[in-house]
């Protein structure tokens, strides 16, 4: 399972084939406005590593300007379920106070 979690849990590229699985193709700008913190150059490295490990397709239609989109190869569907369920305990534990690098509240302590 190893070499499969270092290519999607790189720095945003959980968040590139969440959006994916959520919202079906999108175009690069489209992806852009979803995660307005991301540069475009990360952004076209995330995609191309995604589809050179065979779990993006990035389509381009021969329009002037050319219409690019990217959605999810079969293999990158597969995803779906493990994506979902990370997606929900992310906010099940964002609920109970959880921040990443800090970990849960301390519980209070009750009086004795």
């Amino acid at each position: 399972m190893d070499p499969v979690l270092r290519v999607v849990t790189g720095r945003w590229t959980t968040s590139i084939l969440w959006h994916l699985v959520s919202e079906g193709p999108l175009r690069f700008g489209e992806l852009m406005g979803l995660m307005p913190e991301i540069s475009a150059k990360v952004l076209t490295d995330r995609l191309r590593m995604l589809e050179k490990n065979g779990l993006v397709l990035r389509t381009q239609k021969p329009t002037i300007p050319p219409e690019v989109s990217y959605q999810l190869t079969s293999e990158g569907q597969d995803l779906h379920k493990a994506l979902a369920a990370l997606n929900k305990v992310a906010l099940k534990w964002g609920e109970m106070g959880w921040e990443p690098e800090k970990g849960f509240p301390e519980p209070a302590l009750e009086a004795t």
